[in-house]
C-alpha cells in the first residue's frame, strides 16, 4: 500500500496541476477576450458618441437664435420695405443723377436682406412681417422710421426738392438701421444674422457719409 501511494501521488499530483493550468488558461483567454470586447465596445461607444455628438449639435448651433435675433429681423424687415419704397420714389421723382445712383443701390442691398431675414423667421417658426412699411403705421416705433406725414410728402415733392427731403430723411433712416444692426452685433447669437448686422452697420454708414455730402451739393 505504501509503494503504491508512493506510486499514484505523484501522477495524480501532475493530473491536477495539469487541469489547473489549462484551467487558468482558459480564465485569462476568456479575461482578456472580455476585456478586448469591452475595450471595443466601450471605444466603439465612445467613438459613437463622440461622433454623433458633433452631428447631433449641428444643426442647433447652425439654427441657434435667441430674442434678439428675432427682433432684429422683425424690425429690420419693414425698415428695409420703407427704404426700398423711398427708393422706389426716386426713379421718376429725383433730378440729382447721384440721388438716383444711390437709391438703386440701396433698393440692390436691401431687397435680398429682406428675403434673407423672412426666411430666418420661417425657419426659426416667428411671424414675418407682413404688408409694407409705406402702407400704415407698423414699425414707426422703431429709430429712424418714417411717419406716413413724411412719406406723404416724399411721394408729393419732385426734382430739387424731392433730392433734399429724400437724402435728408434717408440719413435718418440709417441711422436708425445702424442703431439696430448694432444692437443686434451686441444681443444676438445667429451668427448669420450678426455678420449681417455687421455688413448692414459697415455699407450704410459709408451711405450716410455719401448722403451728407450731397446734402452739402444742395
Amino acid at each position: 500500500m505504501t509503494a503504491h501511494r508512493s506510486t499514484m501521488r505523484p501522477a495524480t499530483v501532475r493530473r491536477v496541476a495539469a487541469v489547473a493550468a489549462a484551467a487558468t488558461a482558459a480564465v485569462v483567454l476568456a479575461a482578456c477576450g472580455g476585456g478586448d470586447d469591452n475595450a471595443t465596445g466601450t471605444e466603439g461607444s465612445g467613438g459613437h458618441n463622440a461622433t454623433s455628438s458633433p452631428a447631433a449639435s449641428a444643426p442647433t448651433e447652425q439654427g441657434e437664435h435667441n430674442a434678439a435675433d428675432v427682433a432684429f429681423a422683425q424690425g429690420m424687415i419693414p425698415h428695409h420695405r420703407q427704404a426700398v419704397e423711398m427708393a422706389d420714389l426716386a426713379e421718376t421723382r429725383a433730378q440729382s443723377t447721384d440721388v438716383k445712383a444711390l437709391a438703386a443701390q440701396i433698393k440692390k442691398a436691401q431687397d435680398p436682406e429682406i428675403r434673407t431675414l423672412s426666411g430666418w423667421l420661417a425657419s426659426w417658426g416667428e411671424e414675418v412681417p407682413k404688408g409694407s412699411a409705406g402702407g400704415g403705421h407698423a414699425g414707426h416705433s422703431m429709430p429712424g422710421m418714417m411717419t406716413d406725414e413724411d412719406v406723404t410728402e416724399l411721394e408729393k415733392s419732385s426734382g430739387r426738392a424731392f433730392d433734399t427731403a429724400f437724402l435728408d430723411m434717408m440719413v435718418r433712416h440709417h441711422e436708425g438701421a445702424v442703431d439696430m444692426a448694432r444692437t443686434e452685433q451686441a444681443d444676438g447669437s445667429h451668427r448669420p444674422a450678426r455678420a449681417m448686422a455687421g455688413d448692414i452697420v459697415t455699407s450704410q454708414s459709408a451711405e450716410i457719409t455719401r448722403m451728407k455730402a450731397l446734402l452739402g451739393k444742395n
